[in-house]
């Protein structure tokens, strides 16, 4: 992709990404892009108090993190309402970071970019919807488009040419010590997860428990993964293969998690952020998608991925065309992946992955 003119004397950059893991993985080919186009300057992510977490003694190319208060649009704790003295400091002490670039990979900009401008980098870049303010570089936010290259393209702005198209996340020992305490030996895993965020992604939890059962009945030992607030949906699958399965159901870390998913042969999941962990760390995935979200979140090769997606656009309760006129009901879009389609592409690539893995590999 055409690239800008690089900016002299970067020593620092601040990116704007504050929202989950799904979210970060999509934009670590624009960071590892920029530490290639900078290699000498400090790259700060202003994100979450999870990223802070998650990326501390992790090898890639974020140097820093900075977890930001609760601001409107951009960054909101759940229980945590705006303090406008705690922003005000908060901007205060970025300005005097005295970033050389802010970019904004976030969204539209319509809060995004105020808060990015607030920065007072010297060069701002970053994405633009209508309603959105203008930094100094930016490319239009079109909604359906891949995430990857979205962010890619707004780097790219500021000389940033992409080194991969792929995310990629290492892990770290303290990872892979957690699986390790979990005792279940070097014996790979298929794992399912059954939840995510957003009801209408969710594929039915019995649909799941018969993939586990198809894996079970090929020698796979499986695993059913999710949070504290899946634990309905882990215990239905769980369930549904008669107590077969391992319910790791909110057992590790985000890290913990990280390294297991590194270690299984096949992770089975809806359109979620450990779908798109699992393939960071190089797992097989077969990923449910509703065909838009394919569109922004489906990965790009084949060799280990096989999405199965639903081209359903109308809501199945009020059947509303919901492509650019949404309406309020929350029934599943993706049910009507068809089961065979799951089973022979977790079946395919259960039997195409190495015998053995380590956590490491």
């Amino acid at each position: 992709m055409p690239t800008g003119q690089r900016v002299d004397g970067v020593r620092k950059i601040a990116v704007v990404r504050a929202n989950g893991i799904g979210d970060y993985c999509f934009a670590v080919p624009a960071l590892a892009a920029l530490r290639a186009a900078y290699p000498t300057a400090e790259i700060v992510l202003l994100a979450k108090r999870w990223h802070r977490e998650f990326l501390r003694e992790r090898p890639g190319p974020v140097d820093r993190v900075i977890a930001l208060p609760s601001y409107g649009g951009v960054s909101v704790e759940p229980g945590e309402p705006e303090n406008r003295d705690q922003i005000e400091k908060f901007f205060a002490a970025m300005q005097e970071e005295r970033f050389d670039l802010a970019l904004q990979l976030h969204g539209g900009g319509r809060y995004s970019n105020p808060f990015t401008q607030r920065l007072k980098a010297r060069v701002s870049a970053g994405l633009q919807a209508p309603e959105a303010p203008a930094l100094d570089r930016v490319i239009p936010y079109i909604y359906f488009q891949p995430e990857v290259l979205r962010y890619l393209e707004v780097v790219a702005l500021v000389g940033a040419s992409p080194v991969t198209l792929e995310p990629t996340i290492a892990l770290t020992a303290a990872d892979e010590a957690e699986v390790e305490a979990l005792g279940l030996g070097r014996e790979p895993l298929a794992v399912l997860h059954p939840g995510a965020t957003d009801p209408r992604r969710r594929w039915p939890a019995e649909n799941f428990a018969a993939v586990g059962r198809a894996l079970l009945d090929a020698g796979a030992r499986v695993a059913i993964i999710g949070s504290g607030e899946e634990r309905p949906l882990v215990s239905a699958v769980a369930q549904g293969m008669a107590g077969a399965a391992l319910d790791l159901c909110n057992r590790l870390t985000l890290g913990g998690l990280a390294a297991l998913l590194a270690r299984s042969r096949v992770v089975i999941s809806n359109d979620s952020g450990p779908l798109h962990l699992a393939a960071a760390v190089g797992a097989a995935t077969v990923g449910i998608y509703w065909c838009g979200n394919m569109i922004n979140g489906g990965p790009t090769t084949r060799r280990r991925h096989r999405p199965c997606i639903s081209w359903r656009l109308n809501c199945p309760l009020c059947n509303r065309n919901t492509l650019f006129d949404n309406c309020a009901h929350r029934a599943s879009f993706v049910a009507d992946v068809a089961l065979r389609d799951v089973v022979a592409n977790a079946l395919q690539l259960w039997c195409e992955q190495p015998k053995q893995r380590s956590i490491a590999a």
